[in-house]
């Protein structure tokens, strides 16, 4: 997953890409980078591994000065975890492109082939990231103009979205001429744009997420479509078009439970309402199952489940508690990549509040399992602090197949739920029962936001892939993400 900003102003950007990418770092945290562009068709950029406000020093923002530009936070899901590989990456024909993406293309491998053999493309890395550049630059390349209008470039993107399978929210900076946003068919990955008014002209900001709108003085105008371009020239002029032949949205469901911020809205589902309505359906399904539980206390495990934990607790007539209290210092544990560092930075990332457990029957209330290796260390945490019992609810189905859209999950076989069933999974992490949300629950508690979305994209809980998938992409990726193999990626 990665989080994506680009900002058109009539002043220099850089500062507010930088506080966007800030409250975007939750999105990716191995990289940062940022390329503006000033009047003079100049750019300035600076990218690096590491946190945003690790890589952009009051050095560099000096030397950031353009009045539109894009920026981007990473972290690893297709390519490595090199500088090589941090974004927005660059290519300097037609005209000098950089470009932020956010998700994975399932053809990447194929397309790569292309470009080599077909249009002598020099790639430097493995990234689908460069891959989704280049197809894009040959594409805008082969309209064989000086300066291009938004008309030119919205038939280069169409013929990208014709070649690229999977899922992409991308934002482009072409050099000298603007901004560029586009989604794939489906809008699996979210992109919103933002406007504001200016002393001479309408100022926009497009983003994964438009939670950061209001900071920077913005109002959301929408989302972007499933398959829509976007062009922003450099003067500020706006224009837009449908670039996919069957567009039609189907939204990352994890997205909701998991990823994004509470104070966005994701194709005009606020994330917090939804989050909301998985504590309700969590709590009917108790009442379902164990009418005539002994639950003591609800504790959320901070701070993706916390919304949905408090309604848990309202709706089932018991007190909600803050059991542990959260490092913020430390990165999300589940985008940590390998099994050791997720075990040891588990108790460096909570510590526990012994009163809230002693001597009761706790349950604790997650956005989701995916290994069980955080589940399970929390699960001792509360039985050391003197809980009698400890019960475990996720706001999410059973995660049971590998994520190729942009979310870097684990190996298949690497997966708690991978071929077992609640109770051996219950078994797995020391909970005394467990109560997973059902998918029909979970698709009811989203799609309530916004009717009009008639599907969403929920491959992890069902293995049913909503995109073409290139050639032994499934076994590929199964075997590039186990962490043996990650790990020996980094030793070399």
């Amino acid at each position: 997953m990665c989080g994506i900003v680009g900002i058109s102003a009539e002043n220099n950007v850089a500062a507010e890409i930088y506080d966007s990418l800030l409250m975007l770092q939750h999105r990716g945290q191995d990289a940062a980078g940022m390329v503006v562009c000033d009047s003079e068709g100049k750019l300035n950029s600076r990218k690096s591994m590491g946190y945003v406000r690790d890589v952009f020093q009051q050095n560099h923002m000096n030397k950031l000065i353009g009045n539109y530009g894009i920026g981007h936070v990473r972290y690893p899901t297709a390519g490595g975890a090199g500088k090589e590989f941090a974004q927005p990456m660059y290519v300097n024909s037609p005209y000098g492109i950089s470009l932020a993406h956010n998700g994975n293309l399932t053809n990447s491998k194929e397309l790569a082939m292309q470009l080599f053999h077909a249009e002598m493309r020099h790639l430097n890395t493995d990234s689908d990231s460069e891959v989704l550049l280049n197809i894009f630059a040959h594409e805008l390349g082969k309209q064989r103009e000086i300066y291009p209008s938004a008309e030119h470039i919205f038939k280069a993107v169409a013929k990208t979205h014709r070649r690229c399978d999977g899922a992409y929210a991308v934002l482009a900076l072409i050099t000298g001429h603007g901004i560029l946003a586009f989604r794939d068919n489906n809008a699996i990955r979210p992109l919103s744009i933002g406007i504001r008014k200016g002393e001479a002209r309408d100022e926009y900001i497009i983003a994964s997420e438009d939670a950061l709108f209001t900071s920077q003085g913005f109002t959301k105008l929408r989302d972007v479509e499933p398959g829509e371009a976007v062009f922003i020239d450099k003067n500020g002029n706006f224009f837009s078009q449908q670039c996919a032949e069957a567009p039609e949205k189907k939204p990352c469901i994890f997205e909701y439970v998991y990823f994004s911020r509470p104070d966005s809205k994701i194709d005009e589902i606020s994330v917090y309402k939804a989050r909301m309505r998985m504590g309700s359906k969590l709590a009917q399904s108790i009442k379902k199952i164990n009418p005539d539980h002994d639950i003591d206390v609800v504790i959320p495990i901070p701070d993706s489940s916390t919304t949905a934990a408090l309604q848990l607790a309202v709706d089932l007539d018991v007190p909600y508690r803050e059991g542990f209290v959260k490092n913020r210092y430390i990165g999300r544990t589940f985008i940590m990549p390998y099994q050791e560092e997720r075990k040891k930075s588990v108790r460096r990332k909570l510590n526990i509040l012994d009163l809230e457990f002693r001597g009761k029957n706790v349950l604790l209330v997650d956005d989701s399992i995916v290994r069980g290796t955080t589940s399970k260390k929390i699960i001792e945490m509360a039985k050391e602090s003197g809980a009698k019992k400890v019960y475990f609810a996720s706001a999410a189905p059973a995660i049971k197949y590998q994520n190729l859209y942009g979310i870097d999950m684990p190996a298949t076989k690497e997966l708690v739920a991978s071929n077992r069933t609640n109770e051996q999974i219950a078994q797995e992490i020391g909970a005394d029962w467990l109560v997973y949300q059902s998918l029909e629950d979970l698709i009811e508690t989203v799609q309530y936001g916004n009717p009009e979305i008639k599907e969403f994209e929920t491959s992890i809980f069902t293995g049913e892939y909503i995109t073409p998938l290139g050639e032994n992409y499934l076994q590929d990726l199964e075997n590039s993400r186990q962490d043996e193999v990650k790990a020996q990626r980094e030793k070399a």
